[in-house]
């Protein structure tokens, strides 16, 4: 199966090594990942910060940077959510809005697509410890995803994961409204991370960066025994290349 890799513009920056990541799942899986370099950004900033005609010349370009036809996979539920969400603001009636469905059909997050389309729950991943997981407001809202990161890493040897009180709610990133709204943003993230830490968490884990790259700020200032790990990152960890998959 060919695989059309979508990495989101901070991941690229920021967080590359779970894009790549991402790509050992896949082939593990037994895809053939294919990579669009000239790939760039979906449009998400600006679109949420009220830039819809900016946001659709970003979307133009996504759409003429992948196919119609084959699947397309990204390690972020917010920015997948926005290609299947945003993009129908932007793009019905439009010269585009055939492909544009096309590809918002043809569009997932990668746990999802793991286990919906590739029906495949296990790696042979390893990581001691507990933890939460942290359901981004994209992942539950758009993607709607819940139970397929929990049964992805309840096959994680040596995981132990517990739940922690309103995991479905904001962490307090929401993109520019973490810049716009600093203190209820922090409080957000404060609240988020002590409901981890009442169950005795050493992880948070969650299917996007940017909720992750959030909380990781705060943990990081207030010096919070706390790591949080993307998704990819949990299932490609302390593989045993003895086990057969």
């Amino acid at each position: 199966m060919r695989i059309e890799l979508f990495v989101p513009c901070f991941v690229d920056q920021l967080y590359p090594e779970t894009a790549f990541n991402t790509i050992k799942l896949l082939e593990k899986a037994g895809c053939e990942v294919f990579y669009n370099s000239n790939q760039t950004c979906c449009g998400q900033p600006a679109y949420n910060a009220g830039y819809w005609e900016q946001a659709k010349e970003t979307g133009n370009k996504f759409l003429s940077d992948f196919s119609e036809t084959d699947y397309i996979v990204a390690p972020s539920a917010s920015c997948v959510g926005m290609v299947k969400s945003g993009y129908s603001d932007l793009f019905t009636n439009t010269t585009v809005h055939n492909k544009c469905r096309n590809i918002q059909s043809n569009i997932f997050e990668l746990s999802d697509f793991l286990v919906n389309v590739l029906k495949r729950d296990y790696f042979g991943a390893e990581l001691d410890g507990k933890a939460v997981y942290h359901d981004s407001c994209s992942g539950l809202r758009e993607c709607k995803i819940k139970e397929e990161p929990r049964l992805l890493l309840s096959k994680v040897h040596g995981l132990e994961m517990v739940e922690m009180k309103d995991t479905d709610m904001c962490c307090g990133f929401g993109g520019t409204f973490a810049v716009k709204f600093d203190a209820i943003s922090s409080a957000m993230a404060e609240q988020k991370v002590n409901n981890a830490l009442e169950q005795g968490a050493e992880y948070v884990i969650s299917t996007d960066l940017s909720c992750l790259m959030h909380l990781q700020g705060y943990i990081d200032k207030n010096n919070v025994p706390l790591k949080t790990m993307h998704l990819a990152d949990v299932l490609a960890n302390g593989w045993l290349e003895s086990t057969e998959y």
